[in-house]
């Protein structure tokens, strides 16, 4: 089954709201990219003091530019990421979604600090971490299709193509 119906009851002051399990992922998702985040706008500052650029200048040593944008770079794909892994989660599997979004975010991790060092250094893992992403805008599509033909067709299209592949039994 593609999409599990188990709630995570809070105990806290959100008492008497359920949180779906099958959100958890993308709510860890987001979660991480906000402390990726804070992370990198962190080095910003920091490049900022040690190569003397005041706000609201974004320009200065190319140092300081490939740090700046480094960040505004992972920043401009963290909503992309956070919902493909969301929708990956959701309408397809939970495990695949959070092997590729840590993927992804270690691909992210390494592009920030390869462009801090040289603008080459980010092609390696810019290439990588775009390669999670597209897979798992892959997911995240193929979990709707398959969840919607489902629905409204009747047809578990997995499920077929298991047996297809032979990696089910017929039933």
């Amino acid at each position: 089954r593609l999409v599990s119906d188990h709630t995570v009851h809070r105990n806290d002051a959100g008492a008497g709201r359920a949180v779906s399990s099958r959100h958890s992922v993308g709510i860890a998702g987001a979660s991480v990219c906000t402390v990726l985040s804070a992370y990198f706008s962190l080095k910003v500052i920091y490049a900022r003091r040690k190569y003397s650029v005041s706000p609201p200048a974004t320009t200065g040593p190319p140092e300081f530019e490939r740090v700046f944008r480094a960040q505004a770079n992972c920043s401009e794909y963290f909503p992309l990421f956070v919902f493909s892994l969301w929708l990956a989660g959701v309408f397809f599997s939970q495990a695949l979604a959070v092997l590729f979004g840590l993927l992804y975010l270690y691909g992210r991790y390494l592009y920030f600090h390869g462009y801090a060092v040289s603008a080459q250094g980010r092609l390696e893992p810019l290439y990588f971490s775009a390669k999670m992403q597209w897979v798992l805008i892959a997911l995240a599509g193929l979990g709707v299709i398959c969840t919607m033909t489902q629905a409204y067709l009747g047809l578990d299209l997995l499920h077929s193509f298991s047996h297809v592949l032979g990696l089910t039994e017929h039933t």
